[in-house]
This record gives structure tokens, C-alpha cells and sequence, in this order.
């Protein structure tokens, strides 16, 4: 059993499969500083906020004994349009990636015909004929 899993796991579409995973997570690690650092800002200036910092309250908190406000309930839209921009910039390198290897693909040339030239059954009615003479 431990055989058939190691030759199951060297295979090299679990490999390719392995380190197209790993890739994709760093990548959306930058995606994600991407979109925090640069995108989020700007879509701030927009709303003259920090755009994660969006957000609706849904439920006002009381004060406890200590002065701290608790129960606060909020409805943080900024942070899930945030993740929905993350997802789109993914989703549209991987088509990229996916329309340019397809690309690559249709430009394969299909392996050149065999030479065009006498058939093997011209080839023996040509040697019965010259055996005949």
C-alpha cells in the first residue's frame, strides 16, 4: 500500500498539480498586498475613508463595568469588497494564464505527413512487372 501511494504521488500531474498550488497561494499573498496597499487607498480617496475601515452598524453595543463598549454588531462591507476585488484580479491573471497556454497549445503543429511516394502494393506490381520482362 505504501508503494502504490509513493508511485501515486510522484506522479507528475500530482507534482505539477502540487507546485501550481503552492505558486498560486504566494500569489495571491501579493494580490493581496496589491490590493491593500495600493488599490484599497485609492478606492478610499473615493469615499474619503480607509476603504476596509467601511462598515455598518447593525447593533449599538452598552457600556460594562470596566467603560468599554461591548455588543457592538457591524456589518464590515469594506473588507468583503476588499476580498471580492482580490478575487476578481485572481480570477482574471488565471484566465490569462489559461487563454496563453491554450494559445501555445493551438500552435502546435501536428507531426508532417510521411512522404508522399509509392505505396508498398506499387512498390510489389513494380518488381512483379520487371520480374515478368
Amino acid at each position: 500500500m505504501l508503494k502504490e501511494f509513493k508511485e501515486f504521488a510522484m506522479k507528475g500531474n500530482l507534482i505539477d498539480i502540487a507546485v501550481g498550488f503552492v505558486m498560486g497561494a504566494a500569489f495571491k499573498e501579493v494580490v493581496t498586498a496589491f490590493t491593500g496597499g495600493i488599490v484599497s487607498p485609492l478606492i478610499g480617496m473615493i469615499f474619503d475613508s480607509d476603504f476596509k475601515a467601511l462598515r455598518y452598524q447593525l447593533k449599538e453595543g452598552t457600556l460594562n463595568d470596566a467603560g468599554e463598549v461591548v455588543g457592538d454588531v457591524f456589518l464590515e462591507y469594506g473588507t468583503f469588497l476588499t476580498n471580492v476585488i482580490d478575487f476578481i484580479i485572481v480570477a482574471f491573471v488565471m484566465f490569462l494564464v489559461v487563454k496563453g497556454v491554450n494559445k501555445m497549445k493551438k500552435k502546435e503543429e501536428p507531426a508532417p505527413a510521411a512522404p508522399a511516394g509509392p505505396s508498398e502494393v506499387d512498390l510489389l506490381i513494380e518488381i512483379r512487372d520487371s520480374l515478368k520482362k
